[in-house]
């Protein structure tokens, strides 16, 4: 399966943990409310190429950082937090520098989870969540998912299993990026997400503090208070993701006071990929632009 090079505009942004890097996509001025992606680890803002393509279609100004999750070129700062907490400051940190407000914040697997701690940290700038399959609850990491977070945790342990994905048959397989995506996903996006984490130690420092940092219990913690957040939550998601079943996105929709549920059949964790379309018209609706 093919996917669409990001051609979009790039800009760069200072937070206090350091420097962003993005594409922005769409007309500015406009009175939609502007969208903001948040990926997941070891992948970066080809994620939500088409979505945001669909989106600028449509009128619709977005926001896809590379954030500090092993797939970003640019190190943050020795001493950052990079904790879902701090994490959740990075994101509200470049709403702030960007003068970003009523945000559309979309989120997909491990993002999703940061931008529920987002939500929980500071959402004066969050007008809306929008969530594709994503860790949730005691999902933090899935199952699945454990074992490669344990070993993400030493700088060592993940350069060794990074040399492991530069096999194309091992990161394209069941053991790397194969089960997220509905179709065969296309190594040479698979090889770039990858590849940072390879080549620079900086980068294997920031991801292995994210990695270290991850508890289920913390974002149970963060669930308990769900339903403090009474602004529009839209859930879309794949109903054949072995890592994040249709049941979780359920719970979400129970959890949160004013939530909607959009099930797209076939989907797998990266349905921003898989069902563009789908993902668009999900976001779009929530930031009040019907068909």
């Amino acid at each position: 399966m093919q996917y669409p090079s990001n051609e979009q505009e790039p800009g760069r942004v200072d937070v206090p943990q350091g420097t962003i890097a993005y594409r922005v996509a769409g007309p500015a001025g406009n009175r939609c409310p502007p969208v903001v992606f948040v990926h997941g680890l070891l992948v970066d803002n080809r994620l939500w190429t088409t979505v945001a393509d669909r989106l600028a279609e449509r009128g619709i100004r977005s926001y896809a950082p590379d954030w500090p999750l092993g797939s970003h070129h640019i190190p943050m700062a020795a001493g950052a937090d990079l904790s879902p907490r701090g994490m959740a400051d990075v994101i509200n940190g470049f709403l702030a520098a960007r003068g970003l407000d009523d945000v559309t914040l979309v989120g997909s697997d491990t993002g999703g989870g940061l931008c529920q701690f987002a939500i929980d940290t500071d959402h004066r700038r969050i007008g809306r969540l929008v969530l594709t399959n994503c860790d949730a609850f005691e999902l933090f990491p899935p199952p699945g998912f454990r074992m490669a977070v344990e070993m993400g945790r030493s700088p060592l342990l993940l350069w060794m299993m990074m040399r492991a994905l530069t096999l194309t048959r091992v990161r394209q397989g069941n053991r790397g990026y194969g089960p997220v995506f509905s179709g065969r996903p296309d190594a040479g996006v698979t090889r770039r997400w990858i590849d940072p984490a390879l080549n620079d130690g900086r980068i294997r420092r920031d991801l292995a503090k994210v990695m270290a940092a991850v508890r289920p219990a913390d974002l149970v913690d963060v669930s308990s208070r769900f339903g403090e957040f009474t602004k529009p939550v839209h859930l879309v998601w794949g109903d054949d993701d072995a890592f994040f079943p249709l049941e979780v996105a359920e719970r979400l929709q129970g959890a949160f006071p004013n939530s909607t549920l959009v099930i797209i059949p076939g989907g797998r964790t990266f349905v921003p990929m898989d069902y563009p379309d789908e993902v668009a018209e999900v976001v779009a609706r929530a930031g009040g632009l019907a068909s």
